[in-house]
């Protein structure tokens, strides 16, 4: 595509010196499977869709606090979602699961590197011209944007570097691999661009704001848009913007029930994190959680100015603009110093915040949703066709509109598989190989055999948890959120084992599942049909589900 300079004088601080312009498109070709209920036959334009993506933002260790702009203009507009997960706490395949609408099972990105499929060339041949942007631009003729963090492996050589553009996208403003603030690397439409550490110019999310303004300005007004707007914030290396470096001085992190806590009875990783911190574990916490709420105030103005020329541009009230994260986040919790990647609350449910047509304002769903429903979602709002795709996930725009007797989950999955070194760390001689993120005080933070899966049911009844770990104890974890919200105690081996027995067999279920089979009743569901045949073996035990060491 070509690069089109912006008008003169119309260059803000930060801004690109030039945005890729895509040709408008001949609707009436593509538009066959996107005219549904907001289509050209009903003679208004289809909504426009933002969806902006934090990193690293956790929901249950006050994340939002700082976003009190971002809170009033989508949260008190619109719906605020207070049972929001995703189905891996990692970036890259959290990631993966947004833009594909599957499970990491079924998208097989299982880590962050070129070798757990992490924009790797199989990615990019089998899922990159699927992903719900992708069909929307080819399908449904919306313009396509995107500025920010894309995968951690985006623009690596062996990935085919820089200069590949994902398929699907109008404009492509990507950061070359993982989040950074200063010096880094853009991709723009394919060609590589520096910056350098001023802040007036190179600051990564003031950049995206306004190269997201610039393209509100110039895009065409014959098409819809879809933007999707990644931040750094608030992922290491957490440098905030110099006018918000003296923020939440006397802010530090949460001590709840789980802080610094030994872990009685959970997976052999967090019962080997060192009970009580040392003081300089705490205190890099606690300065760790102040710089992260400082990053995210430059997202709070981004949010505000993005709106505001929503509602200059006169598109505001016929757009839909979603607010969410990749993962969760902990600090201290279960005294692990800082990082996610674990099976528990902190690290596995996310802000969810939704504005747009429709929408009442001022509202809270507890309906459980998962990050692989947002792509459905937006596929349903453009009036696509999901029949159509191999989505794992499920369109909540029922929900956001205000339906009735709705039918809806009571579950969803979540699974990781671990990852450690062959090699003992050196400044750890007492550790075994196979762990890694470990930090000075030699407290690990993952372990190869950190491999887990997860049902997380919600329903009428209960508020459960139920995990098992591909090791060698095989071990297993149930948690009874309603009595125990900080997953303090284990009741694995006290709850009926007619519920546990169902629990393991909906897990079996749930990691093979594909498409429409990933949203089968759940065990806590009046439809679900269970026979506790199938969860026996000619020995008559119980039938555990195994992992494969291989996703790929």
């Amino acid at each position: 595509m070509q690069l089109l300079p912006l008008a003169p004088g119309r260059l803000r601080q930060g801004s690109p010196r030039h945005l890729p312009s895509c040709s408008p498109a001949l609707l009436l070709l593509v538009l066959g499977g996107c005219l549904g209920v907001f289509g050209v036959a009903a003679g208004t334009r289809r909504p426009n869709v933002v969806l902006l993506l934090t990193d690293d933002q956790d929901e249950v260790l006050g994340g939002m606090t700082p976003l009190k702009k971002t809170k009033a203009l989508i949260g008190e507009m619109g719906m605020t979602f207070s049972s929001a997960y995703v189905p891996s706490a990692l970036c890259c395949p959290s990631r993966a699961s947004i833009l594909t609408g599957k499970y990491p099972h079924n998208h097989h990105v299982v880590n962050n590197t070129l070798e757990g499929n992490c924009s790797s060339k199989s990615w990019q041949k089998i899922q990159e011209p699927n992903t719900f942007p992708a069909i929307l631009r080819s399908m449904c003729g919306y313009q396509t944007f995107f500025a920010g963090k894309y995968l951690n492996e985006y623009g690596a050589p062996d990935a085919g570097g820089l200069e590949h553009v994902p398929l699907g996208w109008s404009y492509w403003y990507a950061l070359e691999k993982n989040s950074k603030y200063y010096n880094y690397t853009l991709s723009i439409n394919g060609k590589a661009r520096k910056h350098g550490e001023n802040y007036s110019v190179d600051y990564l999310t003031d950049v995206l704001a306004n190269v997201s303004l610039d393209f509100l300005d110039y895009k065409s007004n014959f098409e819809p848009f879809f933007m999707m707007i990644a931040t750094p914030a608030p992922h290491s290396p957490w440098i905030a913007a110099p006018q918000y470096q003296k923020a939440f001085q006397n802010v530090f992190a949460p001590r709840n029930k789980n802080f610094n806590i030994h872990g009685t009875n959970k997976h052999w990783l967090i019962r080997q994190a060192k009970t009580p911190m040392t003081n300089s574990s705490i205190q890099f916490l606690d300065n760790a959680f102040r710089k992260r709420w400082q990053t995210l105030l430059s997202v709070d103005d981004l949010v505000e100015k993005l709106v505001k020329r929503l509602e200059f541009t006169g598109e505001l009230n016929n757009t839909y603009i979603f607010y969410t994260s990749d993962n969760g986040y902990h600090t201290g919790q279960f005294s692990l110093p800082i990082d996610k990647r674990q099976l528990y609350e902190f690290d596995i449910k996310v802000p969810l915040l939704v504005r747009g047509p429709g929408i009442k304002p001022n509202q809270t769903s507890k309906m459980l949703v998962a990050n692989i429903d947002l792509g459905p979602t937006i596929l349903d709002i453009a009036g696509y066709d999901l029949n159509k795709t191999q989505m794992d996930g499920m369109s909540f725009l029922p929900i956001l509109r205000g339906a009735s007797n709705l039918t809806w989950r009571s579950d969803v999955l979540v699974e990781y598989q671990g990852e450690g070194r062959n090699v003992t760390d050196p400044t750890c001689p007492s550790l075994s190989p196979g762990v890694s993120q470990c930090f000075p005080d030699c407290v690990c933070e993952d372990a190869y055999n950190n491999t887990y899966a997860c049902v997380r049911t919600m329903s009428a009844l209960w508020n459960l948890q139920y995990c098992e770990f591909d090791d060698q104890e095989v071990f297993v974890e149930v948690y009874n959120l309603t009595a125990d919200p900080d997953q303090i105690t284990n009741i694995a081996k006290s709850i009926d084992p007619e519920l546990l027995g169902k629990m393991n067999y909906r897990l079996m279920m749930l990691q093979s599942c594909s498409g429409p089979t990933c949203r089968t009743p759940g065990v806590f569901d009046p439809r679900y049909r269970f026979d506790p045949r199938l969860m026996f073996s000619n020995r008559g035990s119980v039938r555990t589900r195994r992992f494969s060491k291989h996703l790929l």
